[in-house]
């Protein structure tokens, strides 16, 4: 913006506030405000800071008034790269009012995760931020968010081959898991009692499946019921890869709890897809016993390829962790006791002079409630009497389970030439990639829970929704790697490692981010959620001449030095 002044012929000259602005290849002019009826002081104030110079309070005070003032940088970046990344028109080609209100609601997620009603009082009468301003939405209410999530749940299947079409290549690894998340309330048909995974077995809860590429970006999300099997979801994920993306060559990777010999035997095979996973303990144990699994391979290395006629056409790698075996061995030694402790207390009770313990039905059943609560009670073996309860550890039952520790073993049917023994255990530890992806989407980051929807189809919703903001959320955190604690530098940590089998180590680049909380050029090192916060300081300041004729404009907060490192790595303008 700048002033000009324009002569009048016998009139005093015109003082008019002006802005330059681009028109394709041409610059054009065009007047925002006339001055003219200003003081020749204040015009000449706004004059100097309009070139970048400074005036005095005294001069502008009476001038500009910040009619309001709403936080911008983060939203800018969120919707800046929810365009960059085309989702609305993954959503639907066409523009409509709940594609918008859906984009809404994906930003407001990664923004700052609420309920509807306060996602929407946050839109709309009392705005947190200038999402809806950027957006250009207007009035929002929760009933209109409720419409937009039944719109977008119709769609969620054109979604879903979209994304594939995007990041699944044929013949690359898929990564597939599960997990369980709790639930508030118990109207929704799909809210059952299950294993819980998030330490809840008392309270409802429903099964989400979710499929990714090989680093971890998502790409489809299912919602079963809360006593759903983890191997029973597999079927509709073959079915999904199959039928609705089109891959005709697929690398399947699923944990052992999931990808069982049934499924393999029902559900992979006969459609003819390659599977990595791993065997069970039990299985394991069988090939030490068959001899096909010799412990002393392991004396001076890590990692062997061995057959078993148990598993033909099947390849089974074997590794050795130490540090696994470490940690397996102390937490047996630590079962162990705490069982012994309570079976101790138990045959103490048979003894005390007071009120013994007795009849052999009563010890029995307090013995089944510690053996149902134990890991490690097929270690023990005792003998009950109606006055009588004596017990003992089977030494060679512990010690056969310690000779198995820090192993497992993988098995695939990917030919070798595909992938090397190398490269299957790299495939198979990609599984990481989904758990924390579950992480994220359930806790700090999206707060998928808690979940208050009752209708099964706005459940289904809202977990896209989650989805859909972590996808948003992947991308942004694979931009903005260099100023995250996250490592920004795998092929140096690869480098550095002395076997797959290992923990992966961090890149030297990591190592010193965490070290000095300073990349190399000296911009601040932080988490996530603190760049949000910080972009969040980048105000949208809505400013008026207290004079007659000038017109409110938008004034955007300069970002500082980092500010525009972050924004520059997200490819964003404010």
């Amino acid at each position: 913006m700048y002033i000009a002044t324009v002569p009048n012929r016998d009139s005093p000259p015109a003082v008019l506030l002006r802005e330059s602005y681009r028109d394709g290849s041409k610059v054009k002019t065009r007047t925002l405000a006339n001055l003219s009826s200003w003081p020749p002081e204040k015009v000449e104030a706004l004059r100097i800071v309009l070139k970048g110079g400074t005036a005095s309070t005294e001069q502008l005070e009476d001038t500009f008034e910040i009619i309001q003032s709403l936080p911008h940088g983060h939203v800018a970046a969120v919707v800046g790269t929810l365009r960059r990344l085309g989702l609305a028109e993954l959503l639907d080609p066409r523009g409509s009012r709940s594609r918008d209100l859906c984009i809404a609601m994906i930003a407001a997620r990664v923004i700052d995760p609420k309920s509807k009603l306060a996602t929407a009082t946050g839109l709309g009468a009392s705005p947190e931020s200038s999402l809806a301003e950027v957006l250009s939405l207007g009035d929002v209410d929760e009933d209109q968010l409720y419409r937009a999530l039944d719109w977008m749940l119709e769609r969620q299947q054109s979604l879903e081959a979209a994304l594939a079409q995007r990041h699944l290549v044929d013949g690359e690894l898929v990564l597939y898991d599960v997990t369980s998340t709790y639930f508030e309330g118990r109207g929704c048909p799909l809210a059952k009692l299950g294993y819980s995974r998030d330490g809840q077995p008392h309270r409802p809860q429903i099964v989400i499946g979710l499929l990714t590429n090989a680093a971890g970006c998502p790409v489809a999300i299912e919602v079963f019921e809360g006593n759903t099997g983890d191997p029973s979801t597999v079927a509709t994920q073959i079915e999904k890869l199959r039928t609705r993306f089109g891959l005709q060559r697929i690398v399947f990777v699923g944990d052992r709890g999931m990808v069982t010999s049934a499924r393999i035997r029902e559900e992979l095979r006969p459609n003819k897809i390659d599977w990595i996973t791993a065997l069970r303990a039990a299985d394991i144990a069988k090939l030490v016993a068959s001899g096909s699994l010799q412990l002393s391979l392991f004396d001076q290395r890590d990692l062997a390829e061995i057959e078993d006629p148990a598993f033909p056409d099947e390849r089974l790698v074997v590794c050795r962790n130490p540090m696994l075996a470490d940690e397996r061995a102390r937490k047996r030694g630590e079962l162990l006791a705490a069982t012994e402790a309570k079976l101790q207390k138990l045959a103490d009770a048979t003894k005390r002079d007071q009120r013994p313990l007795r009849g052999a039905n009563e010890i029995a059943r307090r013995v089944g409630r510690i053996e149902a609560r134990s890991k490690v009670a097929k270690h023990f073996r005792w003998e009950i009497e109606d006055d009588v309860f004596r017990f003992w550890r089977v030494d060679d039952s512990i010690a056969a389970e310690a000779a198995c520790d820090g192993l497992y073993v993988l098995r695939t049917s990917v030919e070798p030439e595909r992938l090397n023994t190398v490269d299957v255990v790299a495939s198979y530890k990609s599984l990481a990639r989904v758990e924390r992806a579950f992480r994220s989407i359930k806790t700090s980051e999206i707060e998928l829970r808690p979940i208050f929807h009752h209708k099964p189809e706005r459940v289904k919703a809202h977990v896209l929704l989650c989805m859909l903001a972590f996808y948003v959320e992947w991308h942004m955190r694979q931009s903005l790697a260099a100023i995250l604690f996250q490592d920004d530098d795998p092929a140096a940590a690869q480098r550095e490692r002395s076997s797959i089998v290992a923990s992966a180590p961090r890149s030297p680049r990591a190592r010193a981010k965490a070290s000095t909380k300073r990349t190399d050029d000296g911009i601040r090192v932080a988490s996530f959620r603190s760049w949000l916060a910080n972009l969040a300081t980048i105000a949208r300041n809505v400013i008026s001449a207290k004079a007659v004729g000038l017109a409110p404009f938008v004034k955007i907060t300069s970002p500082t030095s980092s500010q525009q490192r972050a924004l520059d790595l997200l490819g964003v303008r404010l």
